[in-house]
């Protein structure tokens, strides 16, 4: 990028000589994006699949809590820093009720760098939930803006993790979705990489723990048959982080050679740095170019009329005609807009069509698994199958919207081209705010245990009326009233009255079960719908104010080069002289920035 940054200096210098405020703002967003050239790439995967000892092993330091009874809850992410350090993002702190303070923001507070394993193996406080972690180390491998994000596992703990996993995909350069050697790739991982694949352009797949798997060869190959049998083109990279954690403390190459990390090393320096470099290049380019453009405009209007005052009503003429027509291109803007509005309409629609769909989808299913049994005793299994079934299912509803947005974005900046406008700067939407933790868990039902005392109650409630009547009817045969005969029949009438409060408490377990289920639903159509829609919208917003932006620098490049040319028509000879010469300056500065942009746009290889 040191090319492009000087190119970018100077771009800088002339919008400000030509007096361009608005092409100055465009290049400062422009140096923001280069002086944080950060490369993200997630690590995704199962829970205890081996994520963050894969991190630590990548890094060379213990930056997140690996145990055994440990899960990750947060992200952690590693960036590259001049010295070691970390820090804690607290969410807004919460009032008594559990609702959060007016006035209350995220907070970032700084803690020694050893103590956060065991901090994020720590419960959070009550009042203030813990977003994400931050780490700086100086390591070689975070230099070129790498930041690796250690990810909550995705299926198994909360479909809201689950999905605020999947909502940093479209932010991602790349994404290593993580498994273990232990077996080939499941149902459920299969269907996250085919969704990474479609949100993410560089996804890669790493099998840990090849260090305590013997068969870890066999099913290394099985998961690349997997990946080409469904379509999913990632490289696979075998690794041992134990091994490679062990290496760097001996300093040991053999060993660390041996870990399999070298691979993926070099995958991610080559093809993840490396490609969002030139990625982000390209996208600088694209803006000098269409600054150097502007500014060409108004030098060479200016200069014409200057030379060749003859030719000025023609001149000034064509430019009132290319402002009339930039001008009819934003009165026709109600094209793309309404195109634009009419889809964001449809699709919000869509979107909550496909979410509750899918969602009915889960709950007949699960009232299926309720009816064929009794949920009480298996209560834990069906809330751990639907937690994983509802991940499933939105994360397919998630990847559809961000699909069908992208789909309308790319329709709208074609509608907008047929109207006559120019290319769209790149367009680029973050992550939600917000992740979907306020999904609630399904509540604890009756568990169907009862006690010997309960059975026998239950029983001796129902036989007490069968021993009564029928020793009263045999009382007139001369029997006593409790005789063998009331005794079977009130040992029946038991029974039968213990079967069917048996039978009740299951009926009732199961209406039970289904209502914590449909509520639980309802939760997460109405969390999943607000955050997908909040998405959309932003999409909307940012695309409407692209093109809105770049309507108005062809408006006013043409204003300035018509100005440029009426100014020149009071100007005396001797005058016209110097400020021929001055325009002819600042032309020569533009059009040698322009091809040495276009000729490092040339360099630049297409990824």
């Amino acid at each position: 990028m040191v090319t492009a940054v000087e190119l970018l200096d100077r771009a800088l210098k002339l919008a400000t000589t030509c007096g361009r405020a608005d092409l100055q703002r465009r290049l400062d967003l422009v140096r923001e994006r280069v002086q944080d050239p950060s490369v993200r790439v997630l690590v995704v995967g199962e829970p205890k699949r081996g994520k963050s000892s894969l991190v630590n092993a990548l890094v060379g330091a213990p930056v997140c809590a690996v145990a055994e009874d440990v899960v990750t809850r947060v992200p952690t992410v590693v960036r590259g820093g001049p010295v070691p350090r970390a820090a804690l993002v607290l969410g807004r702190r919460t009032s008594a009720g559990g609702s959060p303070a007016p006035d209350a923001e995220p907070e970032r507070v700084g803690i020694p760098l050893e103590t956060l394993a065991a901090r994020l193996a720590a419960p959070d406080e009550p009042d203030r939930p813990l977003l994400q972690a931050e780490v700086e180390l100086p390591r070689q491998l975070l230099e070129g803006g790498l930041q690796l994000v250690d990810t909550a596992g995705v299926g198994g703990v909360g479909a809201g993790r689950s999905l605020a996993t999947l909502d940093l995909l479209p932010t991602a350069d790349a994404v290593l979705v993580v498994t273990d050697a232990s077996q080939e790739f499941t149902a459920p991982e299969m269907a996250f990489l085919r969704q990474a694949g479609s949100l993410c352009p560089n996804v890669a797949c790493v099998v840990t723990k090849t260090d305590t798997a013997p068969e870890w060869r066999r099913i290394v190959e099985l998961d690349r048959g997997h990946l080409r049998t469904h379509g999913v083109d990632a490289p696979v990279f075998p690794v041992a982080s134990p091994l490679a954690a062990v290496a760097v403390r001996r300093d040991d190459r053999e060993l660390y050679e041996e870990s399999g990390l070298r691979p993926l090393i070099t995958h991610l320096r080559r093809d993840v740095v490396g490609r969002a470099a030139e990625l982000a290049r390209r996208s600088v380019l694209h803006d000098l170019t269409t600054v150097t453009d502007h500014l060409a405009l108004a030098l060479r209007s200016e200069i014409a009329m200057l030379e060749d005052p003859a030719g000025r009503e023609e001149l000034v003429r064509g430019l009132e005609e290319a402002r009339a027509a930039v001008d009819d291109l934003r009165r026709r803007s109600s094209r793309w807009q309404t195109l634009l509005g009419d889809g964001v309409t449809d699709l919000t629609n869509d979107i909550d069509f496909d979410v509750r769909d899918r969602a009915r989808v889960v709950a007949r299913e699960a009232e299926a698994i309720i009816d064929a049994q009794d949920p009480g005793p298996m209560w834990q299994e069906i809330a751990r199958w639907l937690d994983e079934r509802t991940a499933g299912a939105m994360a397919d509803s998630y990847v559809w919207a961000e699909q069908r947005s992208q789909w309308l974005a790319a329709r709208v900046v074609e509608q907008f081209a047929e109207d006559g406008g120019a290319a769209v700067p790149e367009l680029t939407v973050g992550s939600a705010a917000e992740a979907l933790d306020s999904i609630a868990g399904l509540p604890e039902i009756d568990r169907g245990s009862m006690s010997m005392r309960s059975r026998l109650l239950v029983g001796v409630r129902g036989s007490y009326s069968g021993v009564l009547m029928t020793g009263l009817v045999t009382s007139l045969a001369g029997l006593a009233v409790i005789n063998p005969i009331s005794v079977a029949a009130g040992v029946l009438l038991g029974r039968k009255a213990y079967n069917d409060d048996k039978a009740a408490r299951v009926q009732r377990r199961q209406s039970e079960a289904k209502a914590a289920v449909r509520r639980h639903l309802d939760d997460v159509v109405f969390q999943v719908s607000k955050q997908l829609k909040d998405r959309l919208r932003a999409v909307q917003r940012t695309l409407r104010d692209l093109i809105t932006d770049t309507v108005d620098e062809m408006s006013r490049s043409l204003a300035e080069a018509v100005r440029a040319a009426q100014r020149s028509t009071s100007a005396a000879t001797a005058e016209q002289n110097a400020r021929i010469r001055v325009l002819r300056q600042q032309l020569d500065q533009v059009e040698r920035l322009g091809r040495e942009v276009r000729s490092l746009a040339g360099a630049v290889p297409v990824p």
